[in-house]
């Protein structure tokens, strides 16, 4: 079975889980015996570990003189390719409407380079919407020139990219929820996101959730039929090479760590209101807030009009070996997520011997026995569960033998697997 498979970022070129889950999964489907994935993504830097798959970057794909066949478009489009002199390309709301555009007696829909291959940033910046909008039109001519069984969607940005594959191809579509626009907003969902994913779950053949919670949003959000929906949850790498290193902190005191992104949808603000609470009760700790994001200036001016800067800490965005670095410092990993589809880290700190507190709004709450579950927003609960673990050696303990075992069975070989029952229902 040949796997089609388009993502938007891939390791060591990642600004958050999704990346991290495309890795894994990949290189857990590479163990089972005839199965071959391509990895599609927009831009390939040349350093990514082809070990599992084989990975190829649209930026270095030409479209030059290609005739697509994009019914999802509404209509055939002959792609010629252009300087880099011309236009943009039309505005994202008019993505699924394109009409053709004379410019200087030629037909010009789009910019490539002198190859005839459109550039590609790979990231999230203003230009995310058209870069979606590229990604679909390169997708169609892999799909032309590549042989494959099925094609894999990861999350809303490669939704369009895996649409117009399958229109070039006929071949079936699995579209992976990783998250949805309800988990990052909300509930204030931007209705042109919106629209891609209800756009790409209709359109797809199966959908893949990390969990039963974002099973349920996809069921009731969308309006989906429960039938198409399938649960296969994440994993973790293993690391066991990393768990033998000793970390030695220079200090006493205990270390209480959020690691993600600073959004709305991961929590921070209960996570500084919470060490706020427990710095009432005990002195020797220190609450560290690892990552980036649109809500960090907001947890700064936060924890400074609470008096605790001396106590609390922001080391930015972490990234590889940095990230379990500072999970082995610290005594206690905190997920006090609002909307979490799955949540990889707390797994990432329970193989470091971390115990870990979670929200029950978390994906990964329903597969974790050994660890301490609260709400978000019970900011005293949470508080308790702290001074508790950091109180009590015997308790963090407990959670650290067993969590290490219970870690160590989630396999990505394991959600390869299911997944894989996913293709054989859709070829069969």
């Amino acid at each position: 079975m040949r796997v089609l498979m388009f993502g938007w970022e891939f390791p060591p070129h990642i600004s958050g889980g999704l990346g991290t889950a495309c890795y894994g999964l990949t290189r857990g489907l590479s163990h089972i015996k005839d199965l071959d994935v391509t990895f599609v993504v927009p831009k390939a830097f040349g350093d990514e570990d082809q070990s599992a798959m084989k990975l190829v970057g649209a930026n270095n794909i030409s479209i030059r003189q290609r005739k697509l066949d994009v019914q999802y478009f509404t209509k055939k489009l002959d792609y010629i390719e252009v300087e880099s002199k011309l236009v943009p390309y039309v505005d994202p709301e008019d993505f699924w409407t394109l009409n053709e555009l004379e410019v200087a007696g030629s037909r010009k829909l789009i910019q490539t380079n002198e190859e005839g291959r459109i550039e590609f940033s790979g990231k999230y910046g203003a230009d995310l919407m058209q870069e979606i909008a590229n990604y679909a039109v390169v997708a169609n001519v892999i799909a032309q020139d590549t042989d494959f069984d099925l094609i894999h969607a990861h999350d809303w940005l490669c939704y369009p990219a895996g649409i117009a594959a399958k229109e070039a191809s006929g071949k079936p579509l699995v579209v992976h929820v990783h998250a949805t626009d309800f988990d990052r907003s909300g509930g204030s969902v931007n209705p042109a996101v919106f629209d891609i994913e209800k756009r790409g779950m209709n359109a797809a053949d199966k959908i893949i959730a990390v969990s039963n919670l974002t099973r349920r949003t996809v069921i009731e959000k969308y309006g989906i039929a429960p039938e198409k929906v399938v649960t296969v949850y994440n994993a973790v790498e293993p690391t066991n090479e990393i768990n033998g290193q000793v970390i030695r902190k220079n200090m006493d005191e205990k270390i209480v760590t959020f690691l993600g992104r600073i959004t709305m949808q991961k929590g921070p603000e209960y996570f500084i209101e919470v060490a706020n609470q427990v710095l009432q009760k005990m002195d020797n700790v220190r609450f560290v807030m690892a990552g980036s994001g649109d809500m960090m200036e907001k947890m700064i001016r936060r924890a400074a009009s609470l008096k605790i800067m001396d106590k609390f800490h922001f080391t930015g965005f972490l990234k590889g070996d940095d990230v379990f670095t500072m999970l082995r410092m610290s005594d206690l990993y905190v997920m006090p997520s609002v909307s979490e589809p799955f949540g990889i880290s707390p797994l990432e700190a329970m193989q470091s011997s971390v115990p870990v507190l979670i929200s029950h709004q978390s994906g990964v709450a329903e597969i974790l026995t050994y660890a301490i579950k609260t709400n978000f927003w019970d900011i005293d609960a949470m508080s308790d569960a702290i001074y508790g673990v950091l109180s009590y050696p015997g308790l963090s303990k407990m959670f650290i033998k067993h969590g290490k075992t219970e870690v160590d069975s989630l396999k990505w070989e394991n959600s390869a697997r299911h997944a894989k029952e996913v293709y054989n229902s859709m070829i069969n």
